[in-house]
């Protein structure tokens, strides 16, 4: 039986643009892009995780706005569910301590990237909330 891992990430929104992050040629999905955060731990709560992965992996500390619905993908070897929020930055200085390479992309613009086919179900929920006038970016 392959491993199902609890994932939360943040859609850190900014001047009308989010925040993607490369994954590293180390990492499982290499140079894949992705929403910055990380694994749920035992008895951690998803925004619990946020805050501890985001300052682990960019230095910088964020307010959650926003849960939008969780999205279970299954990879050959693992099944991921990711647990997504809209966040704003409130602290520190985005450093990368674990990926490639980041980037502000604008919300229209994020399909243009090669993103991690997990992430994709989250993208199109993201961007129907925006169609719909539910979320503007901040």
């Amino acid at each position: 039986m392959k491993r199902h891992l609890q994932v939360a990430c943040a859609i850190i929104e900014r001047d009308g643009n989010v925040l993607a992050a490369q994954r590293n040629a180390d990492m499982t999905l290499p140079f894949k892009w992705e929403f910055p955060g990380g694994k749920i731990e035992s008895g951690e709560t998803p925004d619990e995780c946020l805050a501890r992965e985001l300052m682990e992996e960019l230095g910088v500390t964020v307010v959650l706005d926003r849960a939008l619905s969780p999205s279970t993908f299954s990879y050959p070897d693992v099944t991921v569910t990711l647990h997504p929020f809209t966040a704003r930055l409130t602290g520190g200085i985005i450093t990368l301590h674990e990926h490639h390479a980041l980037q502000w992309i604008h919300p229209h613009r994020m399909l243009e990237l090669d993103w991690a086919t997990a992430d994709l179900p989250v993208i199109d929920e993201y961007l129907a909330t925006l169609s719909a006038g539910k979320n503007m970016p901040a």
